[in-house]
């Protein structure tokens, strides 16, 4: 029984070592060390202490080897067996010892019990996963706004799994994700690096895809003037899926910016509009001039007049009124792009002549048709006759004085009969 239990200890320890020397991250000066200290504290909390034990880790083999050094001295004078030997039983171990002299002896790890080898693999457990943590944490700490492949390892609902070359876990949140992006297990994804957290020495590696960083770092890597410094990304909106603006500038006139960006027939861009899943780009020349810069940002709608106010960043913009439905674009794609690109928030307004804005009538005169609340509604985002809330947007009333389309329709149809008659 005692023969079979001893195999059972030493098969224990075999598989201890092996499973902390095989597939780590970690050096092998370092790896040496952890083991080293490990078998230490062991032999500390058996003996009171380690400093007279060589503990010879090799982790090329997969073993190691423990001796204990004591001091021989005559029979019934040993006062710390950890320490000293006596005389008749270091000759034991070789016929040839003298009082006084150093013995040497070969620890057998597996006698010090199941307790002892449990607290080994507990110790081995703790300091490897505090060094891959370091390790992991070390490689990626240096690497946020950078492009990383990934395989994908597990899908859940809130977020997804990958594990890079290394087998590092990296986390995909769904707050991250492309709403369209349709994940398997096994197929290998890019994503950028948004966060590196490391709460309590236990590193998370963030990564995103809706990020308008994930767009800038693709077209970095298409277009070679950018990593020439010929050409410079000065802003990026995404709406992720569906639509971005990218704003450009070249300091070499030679250089067309937008055209080198997009490619011969759009080149450039299709290999980043497939990887976003058909999100559709616009590239547009930056400029300081901001009126101007609105103008471009609002494209594909040309823009007729535009009051810009710097100190609030505010411009209400004049449009012809077959060209506010391209300044807004589907549901209010187009106009919420411009205003991230530009930093300004943007209104448009159908023009008219002036004859027309002679014939305006305020709101408060319609009091006794319309609700005193849909009227201060309006009011409070700066419209205050039937001629400048008739000339927005309709999609614009709803949202900014988040009014529901059925009030917002009635009050229309309100004003618009009141210039029918």
């Amino acid at each position: 029984m005692a023969a079979t239990k001893k195999a059972v200890d030493t098969v224990s320890m075999v598989d201890t070592f092996n499973q902390f020397t095989t597939d780590k991250n970690i050096d092998r000066t370092t790896l040496v060390s952890v083991l080293e200290e490990s078998f230490r504290n062991v032999i500390a909390k058996i003996f009171g202490s380690d400093e007279n034990f060589d503990v010879i880790v090799n982790p090329d083999k997969g073993d190691f080897e423990i001796y204990r050094n004591r001091v021989v001295v005559a029979d019934g004078e040993v006062q710390d067996e950890n320490r000293e030997i006596s005389l008749s039983d270091a000759q034991k171990i070789e016929d040839d010892y003298e009082i006084g002299e150093d013995v040497s002896e070969r620890v057998d790890f597996t006698k010090f019990g199941r307790r002892a080898i449990l607290n080994l693999r507990q110790t081995l457990a703790s300091k490897i996963l505090e060094l891959e943590h370091d390790s992991l944490y070390n490689k990626y700490k240096d690497r946020v706004g950078q492009v990383v492949s990934g395989e994908v390892y597990q899908v859940w609902k809130r977020e997804v799994l990958l594990v890079d070359d290394e087998n590092n876990e990296l986390i995909l949140p769904k707050s991250e994700q492309i709403p369209s992006d349709q994940y398997r297990k096994g197929e290998t994804i890019r994503a950028v690096i948004h966060q590196v957290n490391n709460e309590n020495n236990n590193p998370k590696i963030i990564l995103s895809r809706t990020s308008p960083e994930f767009l800038r770092r693709l077209l970095e890597a298409e277009v070679p003037e950018i990593n020439d410094g010929l050409i410079t990304i000065r802003r990026v909106a995404r709406m992720p899926g569906e639509r971005a603006k990218i704003a450009v500038e070249s300091y070499d006139e030679r250089i067309d910016p937008v055209g080198a960006c997009v490619g011969v027939k759009g080149s450039r861009v299709h290999g980043i509009v497939r990887e976003l899943n058909n999100e559709n780009i616009d590239v547009i020349n930056y400029t300081s001039n901001i009126k101007l810069f609105i103008q471009r940002a609002l494209s594909p709608a040309k823009v007729s007049s535009i009051n810009v106010n710097e100190e609030e960043h505010k411009a209400e913009v004049y449009l012809k009124p077959e060209e506010v439905s391209l300044a807004i674009g589907r549901g209010g794609l187009n106009i919420k792009l411009a205003s991230m690109l530009t930093e300004y928030t943007i209104d448009v307004f159908r023009e008219i002549d002036d004859s027309e804005a002679d014939e305006d009538i305020y709101l408060d005169e319609f009091a006794d048709e319309v609700d005193q609340w849909v009227i201060d509604a309006i009011k409070a985002i700066g419209l205050d006759t039937a001629k400048a809330v008739l000339n927005a947007p309709r999609e614009m009333l709803v949202e900014k004085a988040d009014l529901e389309e059925e009030t917002v329709d009635n009050l229309i149809n309100v004003l618009k009969a009141e210039f029918e008659q």
